[in-house]
């Protein structure tokens, strides 16, 4: 997984070469190194220990000198969050690429989100763990242990409902903070999975949605939301887990409808 990381610097840059900061691009690379370290950190977390910190480190160090490399002032968002964006998605994309996911463990994750999608999709509302554990035949234990299984695959990011556009055309971050994007499909597109994104965390059950905000907006890691809620660890896990689950099949509908 290792890779070797290259000179920060094009060749046409000449020494005194300064970034919008009126850094140069090694500087501006050093002072939000930080970012990289904190997003392989959380992201690591819900991991299996066979991957390594380090790997997922220097894969992040890539993408942020991509963002480095792309980032446009002009677009009117943060560097720091843009850099953020770009180093999550660059070490996703490494972990999509390594097929790191026991095929077994993928097969238990699309079994639970497909029965959520099915249950739910019957209902209109959120079906309980019995409900899912019944219909996937399994008693409460196994399905709990499933659910401890598939965490480190419970990793939600926009990529992650990307529509049926080419790969190369999809960025996200660009076209959420472009006030000026000019295909009103995608735009309308893009309006529409913000606001199902939304309501996708209000549907949640009171505890998953919880969990979600505390991790997600409010960067707690799992431990410390475990403290806040009196709940262990690995009940946490699993609340994000199930969270995880209902809103992709959720989305999955919603992208149905709009691409």
């Amino acid at each position: 997984m290792s890779k070797k990381v290259e000179s920060v610097r094009d060749p046409a840059d000449n020494d005194q070469g300064q970034t919008w900061e009126g850094l140069s691009r090694d500087e501006v690379i050093l002072k939000y190194a930080p970012i990289v370290k904190y997003v392989a950190s959380r992201i690591s977390m819900k991991l299996p220990q066979s991957v390594d910190i380090d790997d997922l480190i220097q894969v992040g160090i890539l993408g942020l000198i991509d963002a480095v490399s792309k980032f446009d002032p002009h677009r009117g968002i943060k560097f720091q969050t843009y850099a953020e964006f770009r180093v999550r998605g660059a070490i996703l994309d490494e972990l999509r690429s390594m097929d790191w996911v026991p095929r077994a463990v993928r097969q238990s994750a699309a079994q639970i989100q497909e029965t959520y999608l099915l249950l739910e999709g019957q209902s209109g509302k959120s079906v309980e763990d019995q409900e899912v554990a019944a219909h996937l035949g399994l008693s409460m234990d196994e399905f709990y242990r499933n659910l401890d299984a598939v965490r480190g695959i419970a990793i939600l990011s926009f990529d992650d409902l990307r529509p049926s556009l080419d790969e190369e055309e999809w960025d996200v971050m660009e076209m959420l903070a472009d006030p000026d994007i000019v295909d009103p499909v995608e735009s309308i597109g893009l309006n529409q999975l913000r606001y199902s994104l939304a309501e996708a965390i209000t549907a949640l059950p009171e505890k998953e949605r919880l969990v979600v905000t505390l991790y997600y907006f409010e960067e707690l890691t799992m431990s410390e939301i475990g403290e806040v809620l009196g709940l262990t660890e690995s009940r946490i896990s699993q609340l994000h887990s199930k969270a995880a689950m209902r809103m992709r099949a959720r989305m999955k509908r919603v992208l149905g409808r709009i691409t």
